[in-house]
């Protein structure tokens, strides 16, 4: 064991010696300053897990020697159970720990438990959206955070060295053109639309800013790596199976949401329906996917058809050639909401958010039809700078956090 410390005191000190972003991402001051005795941080690979929790680990007021950064992709946990080595560092005078790639680690849920009871020592801890890690259990006895990507408002402090305020859904719908003019007016040249466009096509997660020109060729990267490897080791799917699971998300990528009924898709991917719906829950935990229901579908019996929407529209540029403009308007909207909003879709207008706001989804000619007479309705443009009355324009929903 004091071997395997020696190596990891090693690695944590190669990890000093480099350079983390100044930049730090919408969650840090709630996990600084967590009070929990163990605090999880979960989201999709790239998103920016690792440096968030280095950047908490450095703000720690303890000495250096008790405070330590490990990742469980190191072959030295294949052999070590978690405990003992949390346990041995310890007793070495360790107040603190963060612990990468959680998920590595396939009892991890019992090694934290007992690190929980029986040891004094503050941990941090990493692990994959793929991953079973915010069930009841989990949410009681630790404190738990969702990090998702990048929203437009970070996009654009990092773009452009600026600070930008977020802010809730009622406020951006109340008073959607005072807020849209005083972001507008911080920006450089206050061009809002063309950095809004730039995000759609990169810039969705952080490694972005560290090399744009191979940005595509790393995402491509970390989707292989999510279903090759992550889902691989976390789900019970055969690696022999993955090859359907990219089917999929190539279909969805290059078809309308309303074209897709869970029989047409399951027949073009080759599987059977009980199949295909596991494989769309595996995608979503993963985050890769978003699984949208009908409202109606949720208070009533009826047999409506399920929408599917990539995660994210940078994702569209590493899976196919040519995706509709509609399926990437709508699919940023649901990618800015779904972090703290319900979202289901509607027979009239596009989407139900929080059961209580419905939304059509357009661009600035888009008419009021579909949803008049609905309380609380809005029409949502995707090429204006600036809303008036109940028609907001789309980038606004990118300062939700």
């Amino acid at each position: 064991m004091e071997n395997a410390l020696k190596t990891a005191i090693g690695l944590y000190r190669l990890k000093l010696s480099q350079d983390l972003p100044e930049y730090k991402r919408f969650l840090y001051d709630d996990i600084a300053t967590s009070k929990a005795k163990i605090t999880g941080l979960y989201g999709s690979r790239g998103v920016g897990k690792t440096t968030l929790l280095l950047q908490v680990l450095r703000m720690l007021e303890y000495e250096e020697d008790e405070k330590l950064y490990i990742t469980c992709d190191h072959p030295m946990f294949y052999e070590i159970p978690l405990f003992d080595f949390v346990e041995a560092f310890a007793k070495y005078g360790g107040k603190a720990i963060v612990i990468d790639e959680i998920h590595k680690i396939k009892d991890f849920q019992t090694q934290i438990k007992l690190i929980y009871d029986f040891l004094d020592i503050k941990l941090y801890f990493s692990g994959s959206s793929a991953v079973e890690i915010t069930n009841a259990d989990f949410s009681r006895r630790y404190s738990m955070y969702h990090l998702p990507i990048l929203s437009l408002r970070e996009f654009l402090e990092l773009e452009l060295g600026v600070r930008l305020d977020s802010y809730g859904i009622e406020e951006i719908l109340s008073n959607h053109q005072n807020v849209a003019h005083r972001i507008i007016d911080r920006l450089e040249q206050r061009k809002v639309l063309k950095y809004f466009r730039k995000f759609l096509t990169v810039g969705v997660y952080p490694y972005y800013f560290e090399d744009e020109k191979k940005y595509l060729d790393r995402l491509s990267e970390n989707i292989d790596t999510i279903l090759y490897t992550d889902l691989v080791n976390v789900t019970t799917i055969d690696a022999a199976k993955i090859a359907s699971l990219k089917k999929l998300l190539l279909v969805i990528c290059s078809a309308e949401p309303l074209e897709i009924s869970i029989e047409k898709l399951a027949k073009s991917v080759g599987i059977t329906k009980p199949t295909l719906y596991k494989y769309i829950d595996y995608l979503s935990r993963a985050e890769l996917l978003h699984h949208i229901t009908s409202i109606a579908k949720r208070f009533k019996n009826l047999r409506k058809p399920d929408k599917l929407y990539l995660n994210n529209t940078n994702l569209f540029g590493a899976l196919c050639l040519e995706s509709s403009i509609g399926t990437l308007k709508e699919t940023f909207f649901i990618s800015m909401l779904y972090k703290r909003h319900r979202i289901d879709y509607a027979d009239r207008g596009d989407f139900v958010v929080d059961e209580r706001y419905t939304f059509e989804i357009g661009g600035k000619n888009k008419g009021f039809d579909q949803i008049k007479g609905i309380e609380k309705s809005y029409v949502v443009s995707d090429d204006i700078e600036i809303g008036f009355g109940n028609r907001l324009p789309l980038w606004l929903f990118g300062f939700l956090y």
